[in-house]
């Protein structure tokens, strides 16, 4: 599956990482890897998806030059790939790993107490990302994981804007009221 790049555009220029592809890749792992796992639903899928979209990128570096936003870029090859994982999930049967066995505790939080209860809004978080519906879910995890703008997401998901906002909007709704509860 070919990804092409995002074309240039005066109105977006974004400089290429520092570090290059490889230095980009370190640098948005976690970003990434968080994206992957709420698309796919599963720990061990979404590091083999991490793995697949370096790939991806590493095969199509050739594209580097005409692409304005080497983020925006290599967060829609991570979409699609989470896509395709979806796609032939029912082929892998893998049982995935429980949120609960994922530990994302901050290391500057010693107390036990706040560690358990920073713990308890993370899997809610977690739970509310994956009942939102996949467009939803994308739009979001393109924000805040991607850190995206709006119109990045439009073009990486070949939307218009006003759909994005929507789509953001619907998310934000669905996950206060899932938080609230």
């Amino acid at each position: 599956m070919t990804t092409p790049g995002i074309p240039r555009s005066a109105a977006s220029a974004t400089p290429y990482h520092p570090e290059g592809l490889e230095g980009a890749f370190v640098a948005w792992q976690a970003e990434l890897l968080g994206m992957l796992y709420h698309m796919i639903g599963n720990a061990e899928d979404a590091q083999d998806a991490l793995q697949e979209t370096f790939i991806k990128c590493w095969r199509h570096q050739a594209e580097l030059p005409e692409v304005d936003n080497l983020r925006a870029w290599v967060f829609r090859i991570a979409i699609n790939t989470a896509k395709d994982y979806r796609a032939t999930a029912w082929r892998r049967r893998r049982r995935g790993i429980e949120p609960t066995q994922l530990r994302l505790v901050a290391a500057d939080e010693q107390d036990p107490g706040h560690q358990a209860q920073r713990q308890e809004q993370l899997e809610a978080l977690r739970k509310a990302i994956s009942q939102l519906r996949l467009e939803e879910r994308e739009v979001f995890l393109l924000r805040q994981d991607g850190q995206l703008t709006y119109e990045q997401i439009a073009e990486v998901l070949n939307i218009p804007v006003g759909t994005v906002k929507t789509r953001m909007r619907l998310a934000l709704a669905k996950l206060r009221e899932a938080l609230k509860q």
